[in-house]
Formats: structure tokens, C-alpha cells, sequence
């Protein structure tokens, strides 16, 4: 991620950013109701709604993002919802202090805010430590042909989204908009229990 773009999320954590909704999106809900408890990690957590959530309902949560603001409001959020969860500041390309395998892994936004370097340090972060039979949900919204990327807060594009093939499947897509006007995607991904993906 660009000096800019670093600069650019601390500063909208000094106010309230507009990705903070303070509600857990339905397609979360549905895959927490459908999938037993287990170890859930969000990846870029922000303020801690999502992780929250999991907690509340028997998951073991770990929340990553790079903003010390936003983590600091996600901790604070946690002990007033009375739930034990884990939250780190850190690269979501580098997670050294993180290890054994989630069931769940979580992003809402996260991975198309990386440049193509940093898209690939992440998915080896996702390959090593999403478990056998383990969920990746990812939220993103597509650069526009010809745009800059600054504009559209996006740096992803289709080809982005192949490599994850490489060692899970796509088991669900659902396309829409972002803001109404950036193509954007849910992407639901389940990893095989064959050995030559662990």
C-alpha cells in the first residue's frame, strides 16, 4: 500500500470513515448461521463490527488492521460488548504473530486497496493459514478501465481474483455496485481438505 493511501485511511479514522456502517452485511450473517463456531480471522477489521459479531456468536476472533486508531476503537468496542477477542495493528501482507489455521477467513474491503505486490504477499497470507475445509469471504469493488486508481479506491481487477483459484474454489458470486457507480463483488471461496493444498 502507497505512503498515501496509509495516510489517507488514518486520517479518515479521525472522524468517522463512511465503510464504518457499524452493521455486519448479510452475507456474514447467513454464512455464520449456516457454518458451526470455530477460529475466525478479519482481515483489515477496522473499528471491530464484524469480529465483534463472530464472538458474539461462540466464534475465537482475531481482528488485523494497520490503523492504530481504528484498532484502538475496535478494543474499546469489544470490552463494551463484554466479548474476548484478539486484535492486532498490523500489514495484512505480513502476518508474522499470527499462526495455526481459521476456519473463517474474513475481508470487506481490504485486498483491493493493495497494490499488485502486496495482492500477492496476501493471498500466500490467506494459503498459509486458512484451514482444510476453511471459508474465505472477500468483499471488493473493481478499478474502472482507464481510472486511476486514487479515484476509485480500487486497485483490483478480474485477474486479481484468479490466483485465489490456485488453492480454493468459488463456491458463491454475487455482483452489484459499490456507491453506484464501481462494479463490485462477494466472493465466497471454500478451501479442499486434499492434501496437496495444506
Amino acid at each position: 500500500m502507497r505512503f498515501l493511501q496509509k495516510l489517507f485511511f488514518r486520517i479518515w479514522y479521525l472522524r468517522k470513515p463512511p465503510w464504518d456502517t457499524n452493521q455486519t452485511p448479510p452475507e456474514l450473517i447467513a454464512v455464520i448461521g449456516e457454518s458451526p463456531p470455530g477460529r475466525a480471522l478479519d482481515l483489515g477489521c477496522g473499528t471491530g463490527t464484524n469480529v465483534i459479531k463472530l464472538a458474539e456468536e461462540g466464534w475465537q476472533v482475531t481482528g488485523v488492521d494497520f490503523v492504530p486508531k481504528a484498532i484502538q476503537t475496535a478494543k474499546k468496542k469489544a470490552r463494551q460488548a463484554g466479548v474476548a477477542v484478539e486484535f492486532y495493528v498490523g500489514d495484512v501482507t505480513r502476518l508474522e504473530n499470527i499462526n495455526g489455521f481459521f476456519d473463517l477467513i474474513l475481508d470487506i474491503g481490504c485486498y483491493h486497496s493493495l497494490d499488485s505486490t502486496g495482492m500477492a504477499a496476501y493471498r500466500e497470507q490467506v494459503k498459509r493459514l486458512l484451514a482444510p475445509g476453511g471459508t474465505y469471504m472477500l468483499y471488493l469493488f473493481f478499478r474502472t478501465e482507464g481510472q486511476d486508481a486514487r479515484l476509485s479506491g480500487s486497485n483490483a481487477s478480474e485477474a486479481d481474483l484468479l490466483p485465489f483459484l490456485d488453492f480454493m474454489e468459488l463456491v458463491l458470486r454475487e455482483d452489484s455496485t459499490e456507491r453506484g457507480k464501481y462494479r463490485s463483488s462477494w466472493l465466497t471461496y471454500r478451501r479442499g481438505f486434499s492434501p496437496i493444498d495444506v
